[in-house]
């Protein structure tokens, strides 16, 4: 029985320590300080890396990327794995209400603008892809101009996207494929003609050194909008003037509930920093960033 004992009053004591040292590290943890996990949508991966980057070069923070589709990006906040997560859409209200439940309260902070682009072998003549034969084709009707779409994974965001806008839940079961990555979907049109590859633009803007050499081989296409009038590049100037009919905003989702790196970084990339880092990289901020000009006289001037 005094065995008994004993062996509870250490069980509580692991426990209460494992507590202490789980809110001593919390307590470690500032705005700009500290380590953190966060969950990053694959299709947005290139984008974050700079920031991050930069983020821990000016501050004494760590922070681990993890790059899922949106799917598992979601999932992971739902699960507790991370409470930090980037994704090109804002939460819905049912998941707003799981939230909720928790006692949590996400703050959601949009930083940029993206653009889902198609991209084609550099033989295929066709420089125009139109939207409504896109639609066509994801609900499964014969579509003459579209032999093929290659995504990067059935869970991805750019899928639920291109579904959406088609007005599907699921994939039709032929001419569409799909694999795990962005950069797979870039190899792999680069080396088959005829095949449309569906993909963040930011893949093409900041690609890998290894993956140069596929980019030199693959087309952006113009995509014509739905009224059939004219098409458009997924440029930063096209997406402003809210020309290129498949941008999407990105947003930062905070469920830490305290004042930790998740509010530091969302700062950090709202910034006047973080916002130069988008405009470089050829996406859009949500602000752009001011610039300063100093007037000086001449001597004529002052003669």
């Amino acid at each position: 029985m005094r065995n008994i004992s004993k062996l509870l009053c250490f069980i509580v004591f692991l426990v209460v320590l494992g507590c202490n040292q789980k809110d001593s590290s919390k307590n470690q943890e500032t705005i700009l300080k500290g380590s953190a996990i966060i969950y990053v949508d694959e299709t947005l991966t290139p984008i974050i890396e700079d920031q991050v980057a930069v983020f821990e070069s000016n501050y004494d923070a760590k922070i681990k990327l993890v790059s899922k589709s949106e799917s598992e990006t979601v999932n992971s906040l739902f699960k507790q794995k991370g409470s930090i997560a980037i994704l090109s859409r804002d939460l819905t209200s049912e998941e707003l209400k799981v939230f909720k439940q928790r006692n949590i309260n996400p703050k959601v902070t949009p930083f940029a603008t993206d653009a889902i682009a198609f991209i084609s072998n550099k033989n295929t003549k066709d420089s125009i892809v139109e939207l409504k034969d896109v639609i066509s084709f994801m609900q499964g009707k014969a579509t003459p101009s579209i032999k093929g779409l290659v995504f990067d994974n059935l869970n991805s965001s750019t899928v639920r996207y291109i579904n959406e806008i088609a007005g599907i839940k699921s994939v039709p079961e032929k001419g569409v494929f799909s694999f795990k990555t962005n950069d797979e979907v870039i190899k792999y049109v680069s080396e088959n003609d005829g095949i449309i590859g569906v993909i963040g633009v930011n893949w093409l803007s900041q690609p890998k050194p290894s993956m140069k050499k596929y980019i030199d081989n693959v087309n952006t296409l113009r995509v014509k909008d739905l009224k059939g009038s004219q098409s458009y590049l997924p440029t930063q100037n096209d997406i402003a003037e809210k020309k290129y009919p498949l941008a999407r905003d990105l947003y930062i989702i905070n469920c830490q509930g305290y004042s930790g790196l998740g509010m530091g970084f969302a700062s950090f990339v709202g910034g006047d920093i973080g916002q130069r880092i988008i405009l470089k990289s050829g996406l859009l901020p949500i602000r752009i960033p001011t610039r300063n000009f100093i007037i000086t006289k001449s001597q004529n001037d002052e003669n």
